[in-house]
């Protein structure tokens, strides 16, 4: 049994990993570097299999190629719909004649990720309820399931692959939270039964390992959004709130207060017309909401807003400051929306640390401080789990080996350093990972 580190060991993003047992190769995950695509989206579009990897956007997967590994994919497993998980596919799933699966949501998105790069796309598509399971038929025959998780989107799994050599558990994004706005808390129950069973190895995301800290649940940003809409003096001025457009329980929360503080409550964006209708098409969007994403759309809507203010809650993309999204066009005068003095401007969201995404949100701060809006900053809770939840995860699934994944060399280790406490050994049951690089488990 082989673990090949493709992406996501020497970064933050384009996750990817292979398992090899024998004939028979399996993929966790491929997702984009985003930093890549932020720093290109204002100059042009890269459709293209080749511009994309010009740019480092996809995991270098030719490593599977120079391996002779390929032609032996028998399966794409995808954890969850975020971009740095999923987005890489609709790029480099020809190369593998093997089906892709994952929950309905993840599946939904992938769909329109699929329709916006104009690739063909041949893979077989299936989608797998939270807590459901699949037979892969390869030399050998593997049981797949896709255990519910909690995290920042919905449908998140742990993915546990039953192969001949034992089990392999792949939680690349997750938070242990019991109390979610939106599904049920993570399968506890199944898990403490695979453990029992047997993990060989646990993949584990350890973005916040080195944060000693228990992640809050959702249910806390709920109350810290609550507590800015309906303690502050809003009634005579406009709001816009802007968060993470896959944050389907966020949005549930936003739509949910708006409605309470008597106001229409629109939906802007092209991102957010995605996720919204991705989860609507797979009955899983949890409130009624229409989104604008077309321009004349998004100008007669905010026209009237405009209008109107204190009867409208804008709900928009834009958190990071990316380039041509709603809230950088609204601080641009680039659309029918003027801020004003005291205007609310909310960011249900915290500020991905990454060189860019810092300058181009420092810059969007900037802009609207010289309107002299009010922000309300880090409006938010992380749906990634801390030290402490990791502590939680490794001690409940007692896997023989734990590999840390999602992070640069700092957080692995940290990641690392944690299971060392909890008795595993450094290059024998804990292993330091870098993309391109492989171990054997014995």
């Amino acid at each position: 049994m082989k673990i090949h580190a493709i992406g996501g060991y020497s970064e933050v993003g384009k996750n990817m990993t292979a398992l090899e047992i024998g004939d028979d190769v399996m993929i966790f995950d491929s997702g984009l570097y985003l930093p890549a695509i932020v720093a290109v989206a204002e100059r042009e579009k890269i459709p293209t299999e080749k511009g994309m990897r010009a740019i480092g956007a996809i995991p270098d997967d030719l490593y599977l190629q120079k391996k002779g590994l390929r032609e032996k994919v028998r399966a794409l497993l995808v954890s969850h719909a975020h971009l740095d998980h999923v987005g890489a596919l609709p790029f480099n799933a020809h190369y593998y004649k093997a089906p892709v699966l994952g929950t309905p949501f993840t599946m939904e998105v992938l769909k329109t990720l699929i329709a916006d790069s104009s690739q063909k796309f041949k893979n077989r598509i299936i989608p797998i309820r939270s807590n459901g399971s699949f037979n892969i038929k390869g030399r050998k025959k593997y049981k797949v399931e896709f255990l519910n998780m909690t995290h920042s989107t919905i449908q998140c799994t742990a993915v546990a692959l039953h192969t001949p050599k034992g089990i392999i558990l792949y939680v690349n994004d997750y938070k242990l939270d019991n109390t979610p706005v939106v599904g049920d808390k993570p399968n506890y129950k199944r898990l403490k039964e695979l453990s029992k069973i047997g993990i060989k190895a646990l993949i584990v995301n350890s973005l916040y390992a080195p944060k000693e800290i228990k992640t809050p649940s959702e249910k806390i940003a709920r109350t810290l959004l609550e507590g800015v809409l309906f303690t502050t003096d809003n009634r005579k001025s406009g709001m816009i709130i802007t968060t993470f457009s896959s944050h389907i329980a966020r949005l549930k929360s936003i739509s949910e207060f708006g409605k309470k503080l008597g106001r229409k409550v629109i939906f802007l964006g092209r991102s957010m017309n995605k996720y919204m209708n991705a989860a609507k098409n797979a009955g899983a969007l949890p409130f009624r909401g229409k989104v604008f994403s077309y321009k004349r759309q998004v100008e007669s809507i905010l026209r009237k807003a405009n209008k109107n203010k204190t009867e409208y809650l804008v709900v928009c993309t834009g958190h990071q400051g990316e380039p041509g999204s709603i809230l950088d066009r609204i601080s641009r005068d680039k659309l029918p929306f003027r801020l004003a003095k005291e205007d609310h401007i909310i960011f249900s969201s915290k500020t991905i640390p990454s060189p860019i995404n810092e300058v181009t949100r420092e810059q969007l701060e900037k802009r609207l401080r010289s309107h002299n809006v009010r922000i309300f900053d880090n409006v938010h809770v992380s749906g990634h789990g801390g030290r402490e939840d990791l502590r939680d995860l490794i001690k409940l699934t007692n896997p023989e080996h734990v590999i840390p994944t999602h992070g640069d060399l700092k957080k692995l280790m940290a990641g690392a350093d944690l299971a060392e406490e909890l008795g595993y050994k450094l290059d024998k049951t804990v292993h330091i990972m870098q993309d391109a690089k492989a171990i054997e488990l014995k």
